[in-house]
């Protein structure tokens, strides 16, 4: 705690931000919350070891950073800890049925989940998104898809961070394994 001191006044601790905990935290705990928001141990080495951060924007730039520089094997073991997006209370069994289908269809041809980052997307729109997106990507090689696949997952990553670390951000998979239609 650092005290905030006014003169004449007595000093006033202040309490830790959830910034300076992860800072502070052992390494075995920083890489716990880094796996949260996305499963590549590479890239939590990566932002761990750059530990203090200044602030949350310095945090999500070395997130970006080593979100850049996944191998294809980073990227896969990241991959394989995605889920299908969940989608919104309310949606009809025939919309389960169509995210289902095209994700089975996505699933066959690039052999991982399909991922989105849905950050700005209203909730209203997310289901439309979430399929258009997968039946364009279907159209995708797999090389084209594999850098597409890299790219949501750094933007995913990132969303995950600034929830955790400033309340902010929504982004349309978990890395908790649970989905609706698997």
């Amino acid at each position: 705690m650092t005290p905030t001191h006014l003169p004449g006044r007595p000093a006033i601790p202040t309490l830790p931000t959830v910034l300076d905990t992860f800072n502070s935290a052992p390494v075995e705990e920083a890489h716990k919350v880094l796996l949260d928001c996305l499963r590549s141990h590479r890239w939590a080495d990566r932002v761990s070891v750059h530990r203090p951060y200044p602030d949350v924007a310095s945090l999500l730039a070395a997130s970006d950073e080593a979100a850049y520089d996944l191998s294809p094997g980073d990227l896969a073991e990241a991959l394989a800890a995605e889920s299908l997006p969940t989608l919104p209370d309310g949606a009809y069994s025939a919309a389960h049925m169509a995210m289902s289908a095209a994700h089975a269809a996505y699933e066959s041809k690039f052999g991982h989940a399909f991922v989105i980052c849905l950050d700005g997307v209203p909730p209203t729109e997310a289901l439309d998104h979430v399929l258009e997106g997968i039946r364009s990507r279907l159209t995708n090689d797999p090389e084209d898809e594999r850098v597409v696949a890299a790219e949501e997952l750094r933007r995913l990553a990132k969303q995950r961070l600034a929830a955790r670390f400033r309340g902010a951000g929504s982004c349309a998979a978990s890395p908790d394994g649970a989905a609706p239609g698997r």
